[in-house]
């Protein structure tokens, strides 16, 4: 059932990790290529760059918020289903011990 859960769940926090990740590495990759072939002056440029850098640290921000929040959800869905199963147990358990008074 545990793989079923994360199949379910699209990758869980994990992937919006990688996904985070990914999309920070992609980012510093198109702004060092930007830097390569562009035909600003270099005060242009790295006020081009700086502005990237600014969205790029907000894309990033709410990613995190967002991997954030569904780890916060999936935690408490969590909770709630292992808190079923240990009130299942324990109503079995109370009937065990009543079957065998």
């Amino acid at each position: 059932m545990g793989n079923q859960e994360r199949d379910d769940e699209g990758g869980g926090v994990r992937g919006a990790a990688n996904f985070v990740a990914g999309m920070v590495v992609g980012a510093l990759i198109g702004a060092g290529i930007a830097m390569l072939v562009a035909p600003a002056e270099g005060s242009v440029l790295r006020r081009r760059l700086g502005r990237r850098a600014r969205e790029l640290g907000e894309r990033a921000k709410e990613g995190i918020d967002e991997a954030a929040h569904r780890a916060r959800r999936d935690l408490a869905r969590r909770r709630r289903r292992l808190q079923a199963r240990l009130d299942r147990l324990a109503d079995e358990a109370r009937d065990s011990v009543s079957d065998l008074s």
